[in-house]
């Protein structure tokens, strides 16, 4: 366990990041050899049925990701507060919680894919393997939404390298997955959503029997479950207020690939490669939201809003040092890695990716300070703010996407992000220095 309430918050921050960060690199390593294996061996035409379909799972999955970190926050204030039957009450309603809502987001998901297709244009020449492959990554949604929370609840209580253990097993688990099912059991793009939900569930098993063992702290017992509605309201709050911030985000993202959809094959499988070199560019952001949210909930619950304020300008330090390295390699070596991605020759692809690439790795910076003040501010308690924010960075991507993809093409997509970002930012940065919560000590 680490505690985060004391100690220099620069090397506690970075301490506590880079087990995630490895993790989500990890991860990521895994979706960029699933992308190739799939456009290798199966070809473009499955590569862009996966591809048009990619929002969409990003859409589901962040909610539920944004819902579990959500809970952990309210059980890191508990945890920097001391208040140990509070964290076990809190862990018993978050499972609940995270049990009814994905089993409920299942259902729904899958009764209502075709419609859902519908609105997305997905092009009748992938409507089948598309299909196909979302609808396994859907029913496995249950076993994403455990994973997500125990790692959340270990990261809550200041244990950051233990998911990244059990992710690194689940990643290679993945991989060779993927060979075996789609090169020996020849089960096309099934067999990558198949090899993805297995992984996972491997991977939350062992976080389920290390709790277990090591962490008494976070064992519930049946008195537990007998939770206040405060403590649900609580939790809901923060949960939903986390997963409808990225739930939001990525619907302007899936307004995006509703555009795309409709610029053919070439341009769907080019911004399928930008978007995951843009996953890997912004790894950084994600990770060091998740910490700002732990971090942030952690010393609010303590009392101490002087940490809060020195954890956001070391948090911002270090993602606009990473923007500088990410507008390097966006102009030298993106080429090489869209080839490597995509495994496609075709320069059409290549010269769309790069230059969507180019162009918004330019206003990072906006994104990144966007993300440490939403996190932070979701982490003191702040629920509203975030989400009015996520709300207009939607609205501006829907706007934005249906006004200048018919006369630009895929340059409207390229700039309708960037344009949503510098557009939010200002008041963001507003309300992050009026915030009454970074001036008074709240109680949970």
């Amino acid at each position: 366990m680490r505690d985060l309430t004391k100690g220099n918050p620069m090397k506690q921050i970075l301490l506590f990041m880079m087990p995630i960060l490895i993790g989500n690199v990890l991860q990521l390593t895994y979706s960029l050899v699933d992308t190739r294996v799939v456009g290798s061996v199966l070809g473009d035409t499955a590569l862009a049925a996966v591809g048009a379909t990619t929002s969409l799972s990003t859409l589901v999955i962040g909610f539920l990701q944004g819902l579990t970190n959500g809970f952990a926050v309210i059980v890191a204030r508990f945890f920097g507060a001391g208040d140990k039957q509070g964290l076990k009450r809190s862990v018993a309603a978050a499972s609940v919680l995270s049990l009814g809502v994905s089993a409920a987001l299942t259902l729904v998901s899958i009764v209502f894919l075709p419609q859902i297709f519908s609105v997305l244009h997905v092009g009748s020449d992938i409507y089948a393997l598309s299909y196909e492959y979302i609808v396994v990554i859907f029913a496995g949604m249950t076993v994403s939404m455990l994973y997500n929370l125990c790692a959340a609840l270990l990261r809550a209580i200041g244990d950051s390298v233990t998911p990244l253990i059990f992710l690194a097993i689940s990643v290679v688990l993945n991989i060779f997955g993927d060979l075996f099912c789609i090169c020996v059991l020849d089960m096309g793009v099934c067999g990558a959503a198949a090899a993805t939900v297995v992984s996972q569930l491997f991977a939350t098993v062992l976080c389920l029997v290390f709790i277990y063992k090591r962490y008494e702290i976070l064992h519930v017992q049946r008195e537990n479950f007998g939770f206040s509605r405060d403590l649900v309201r609580n939790l809901l709050s923060c949960g939903l207020s986390m997963g409808f911030m990225g739930c939001l985000v990525n619907i302007g993202t899936v307004a995006l690939q509703t555009g795309i959809n409709t610029l053919g094959n070439d341009i769907i499988v080019a911004h399928t490669a930008a978007r995951k070199l843009t996953e890997l560019f912004m790894l950084a952001f994600g990770v060091i939201g998740t910490t700002m949210a732990t971090y942030s909930g952690q010393n609010f619950g303590a009392g101490r809003i002087d940490r809060v304020k020195e954890g956001v300008r070391a948090a911002l330090t270090i993602v606009l040092i990473w923007c500088g390295v990410v507008l390097v390699c966006s102009y030298t070596i993106a080429p090489v890695l869209i080839r490597l991605v995509t495994g496609t020759k075709s320069e059409t692809v290549v010269a769309a990716a790069w230059s969507y690439l180019k162009f918004d790795t330019l206003l990072y910076w906006v994104t990144a300070v966007i993300v440490v003040l939403r996190n932070t501010m979701q982490g003191i308690g702040d629920y509203v703010t975030p989400i009015i924010s996520s709300s207009v960075e939607c609205i501006g991507k829907i706007i934005l996407v249906n006004l200048l993809v018919e006369p630009f093409g895929y340059w409207g997509i390229i700039v309708a992000e960037p344009i949503t970002w510098c557009f939010m930012v200002i008041p963001l940065i507003v309300q992050y220095i009026r915030n009454p919560l970074l001036k008074k000590v709240n109680q949970i």
